[in-house]
């Protein structure tokens, strides 16, 4: 049994200004670094033996700081990286309904949105393989995991056995530096309350 702690990144700059980020790799902006320290602070005492990050540099720079205060050096995981939202990336919520008015219709009712890039299903599958992987070599251990909402949204999905539109729709709110905890076993995942 390994305990996993999931961590989204702090706020960048398309954060603030409601853009698809997706696979696009703009860093933190100043209230995301501040997040991220406050973070590191709130998880300073956790008995960590290692912290996973995704590759994008919003979740890396997270990752390094929060690691930082725990003398260890995160190890990137392709896995973890948000879902490729296509032709959406960098565009705002007002773009894509004027732009694509029947994907952001479908999206909005918690159906499948862009049709380029990654589903949540394949999303899901790749984020929940990577954690598993990610418990097995930490078996017994407390391990943080720096990555996207995309991603805590597919594990709190299979956690609870439910769809990702499920998920999106009566899960909680992913912001930014958002902590979910879990215990993995071979296989599964369940929550920490």
């Amino acid at each position: 049994m390994t305990e996993l702690l999931l961590v989204r990144h702090g706020e960048t700059d398309w954060n603030r200004d409601n853009r698809f980020q997706g696979h696009a790799d703009p860093p933190l902006n100043g209230v995301g670094r501040e997040q991220a320290h406050a973070l590191a602070e709130l998880l300073a005492d956790e008995p960590f033996t290692a912290v996973y990050t995704s590759p994008l540099r919003r979740a890396a720079e997270t990752a390094e700081i929060v690691a930082a205060s725990h003398g260890l050096t995160p190890l990137e995981v392709d896995a973890l990286r948000e879902v490729d939202v296509g032709s959406w990336q960098g565009l705002t919520r007002d773009d894509i309904e004027r732009q694509f008015p029947d994907q952001f219709a479908r999206w909005r009712d918690h159906g499948p949105g862009w049709e380029d890039g990654e589903s949540y299903e394949e999303m899901g599958s790749r984020v929940v393989a990577g954690l598993l992987d990610i418990a097995k070599r930490h078996d017994g251990q407390r391990v943080l995991a720096v990555t996207h909402g995309g991603p805590i949204r597919a594990a709190l999905a299979f956690a609870d056995g439910v769809s990702h539109a499920d998920a999106r729709a009566t899960g909680p709110r992913v912001g930014n530096c958002f902590v979910c905890g879990f215990v993995a076993e071979p296989g599964a995942l369940r929550r920490l309350d």
